[in-house]
């Protein structure tokens, strides 16, 4: 036999044999075309007209989440919740919450999503739970033989600083949902304090202290038998849903779990061994941490880390404007993807580089177009298609991964004046119901207005989906084409290198390449409202235009080449192939 087929018979042995073939440096290979797209559940498509979305009614949308160009997909948390802190205090890991159906709900879902190419990961909140939790109340409990007794850290004594933590937090108008401080008074009889996560319904989970004090009793080391009960018990939740399909999870606060650990070292050590159980048993499941920095997140074992509004300044310098919630607490007097052309991307370029340079070769960098827990690219006075079609064509096709968060493919508003439900605060903006239609409901529910989870702003109706897929100059129809040449454009993919053109320290318009061993793509952005112009290295070859939003000419030369950018312009260039 040649030895050139060996590899074909293998590979053609293992697919019927359903062994699975171990994962890359980078993780599952999948990942390697992965484009997610988030959803928050309670927001996304409600089934049953009680004005809260659910699984089934996520099923019926699969079709359009399909078009969209993107072929995965991460929820929001959809486990039994006490519904405080909008499904992030967990009751029960092992049971979906009734608000969005059932088990075998899920698993419909992760069948009729496969069916259409669509991965689906799950969020893990693997710091707390509610306190409802069985666990929790177990351990609540004076039994030191309680399976769940050392679950989370009981101490009979708290600093100074502490104590008057907790007096302010009382003294506030809304105790239960000031996250002031560390530590709860215990009305149990384990001990007189618990430790908490962030509201006072979420006790921390024990996965022991990096450097435990040994006057302090309570702060038990990683080695100790309850912490160990713990990292079980997380592999036992990974491997339950796992085995009904799953795909992956997203790691909910990845780098808080052990305590006392400075250097993260402890922590580090703990999500090396997952990735190895993860090798060994799942090998083609994805870790994708919510750590914000992923130089240490994927040496950690992650495949991929996230670029986002904390750790890391260089996302919030790029889009967090001070007229919003989220730009008022910024450091950045302006934000790079503002009209006004005074914003930076010098500490967005520094922190992404050395990001990439160090694990490239390792998992991949997430970049979101928002989230749950942040503002929408629709904010303040970013808020035209054209402003939003400049953003999109960055985030789009940077290397990594991107992540889609629900409606922003139309542009969805962060709705300032929302509600605060189920504990979203100022986040309440960013999770309004996907708007599908015209209507008093945006084609969401077919529940009486005031009955909605959070009101819709459909701008009239052209902020919805059968709007913008009856008008061709849609952000909807622009998000499509870029996504389209994302999955078909080699020197776009995740994989493909990343070298920045233009001047950091003269930020507009940014200009980069993308690039394999044999194409090659030019991409220029200008979110100002001046014309403004770069050179580059003269390329080899003409180049083509494959995704335009406003006006962009390039001029060759013989040693430098030159893109003329108007004003809030965005351009993809491919050079032609012989």
């Amino acid at each position: 036999m040649k030895r050139q087929f060996l590899p074909i018979l293998l590979a053609a042995f293992l697919a019927a044999s359903g062994v699975q073939a171990q994962p890359s440096a980078k993780g599952p290979e999948w990942l390697s075309r992965a484009i997610f797209y988030q959803i928050y559940p309670s927001s996304f498509q409600d089934s049953d007209g009680n004005g809260i979305g659910d699984l089934p009614g996520i099923i019926s949308r699969l079709d359009y989440i399909q078009s969209l160009g993107v072929n995965a997909l991460w929820l929001n948390p959809v486990y039994e919740s006490g519904w405080f802190d909008g499904g992030y205090d967990i009751i029960d890991f092992y049971r979906i919450d009734p608000r969005f159906g059932t088990n075998s709900d899920m698993v419909r879902l992760i069948d009729e999503a496969h069916k259409r190419g669509l991965r689906v990961c799950l969020d893990l909140v693997a710091g707390h739970t509610s306190d409802r939790c069985r666990w929790f109340v177990e351990s609540a409990t004076a039994d030191p033989n309680s399976r769940y007794s050392d679950y989370y850290i009981w101490p009979d004594s708290i600093s100074a600083d502490e104590r008057e933590q907790i007096r302010l937090r009382h003294a506030s108008a809304h105790p239960a949902s000031d996250t002031r401080g560390h530590y709860v008074e215990s009305p149990y009889p384990r001990a007189r304090y618990y430790m908490k996560n962030y509201f006072e319904c979420q006790p921390a989970l024990n996965y022991g202290y990096a450097h435990p004090d040994p006057s302090r009793p309570w702060e038990q080391a990683v080695t100790a038998p309850g912490p160990q009960a713990v990292r079980r018990e997380l592999r036992n939740i990974m491997a339950f849903w796992f085995d009904k399909g799953i795909d992956g999870f997203r790691v909910d606060m990845a780098s808080s779990l052990v305590k006392n650990d400075p250097d993260r070292s402890a922590i580090r050590q703990l999500w090396q061994e997952m990735r190895q159980w993860r090798d060994s048993h799942y090998p083609h499941c994805a870790l994708i941490a919510e750590w914000a920095n992923p130089a240490m997140s994927i040496p950690a074992g992650f495949d991929v880390d996230f670029f986002m509004h904390f750790n890391r300044p260089g996302y919030p310098s790029l889009f967090f404007d001070r007229d919003t919630p989220a730009g008022s607490r910024s450091p950045f007097e302006y934000s790079y993807f503002n009209r006004n052309g005074r914003g930076r991307i010098d500490q967005f370029i520094d922190n992404f580089s050395e990001c990439y340079r160090l694990t490239r070769d390792r998992g991949y960098i997430g970049l979101p177009t928002a989230n749950h827990d942040f503002q929408r690219l629709r904010a303040g006075s970013r808020n035209t298609p054209d402003q939003l079609r400049v953003a999109m064509t960055f985030l789009l096709t940077m290397p990594g991964i991107p992540f889609v968060y629900y409606g922003d493919e139309i542009g969805m508003r962060y709705q300032l004046d929302a509600p605060d439900v189920e504990g979203a605060t100022d986040r309440a903006g960013s999770r309004t119901p996907m708007q599908w239609e015209p209507g008093p409901t945006a084609g969401f529910s077919t529940c009486a207005v005031d009955s909605l989870y959070l009101p819709v702003s459909t701008d009239g109706g052209l902020l919805t989906v059968r709007a913008q897929e009856a008008d061709p100059r849609s952000l909807l129809y622009y998000v499509r084409h870029l996504l389209r040449l994302r999955r078909d454009v080699p020197a776009l993919g995740n994989d493909a290198g990343w070298t920045l053109l233009s001047d950091k320290m003269r930020p507009y318009p940014m200009v980069y390449r993308r690039s394999t061993a044999d194409d090659v793509c030019i991409v220029a952005v200008n979110p100002s409202a001046a014309s403004v112009s770069a050179s580059i290295p003269t390329l080899s070859a003409p180049v083509e235009a494959i995704a335009q939003s406003g006006k962009v000419k390039y001029k060759r030369g013989a040693t430098t080449d030159r893109i003329v950018m108007g004003p809030v312009s965005a351009v993809v260039y491919r050079l032609s192939r012989p």
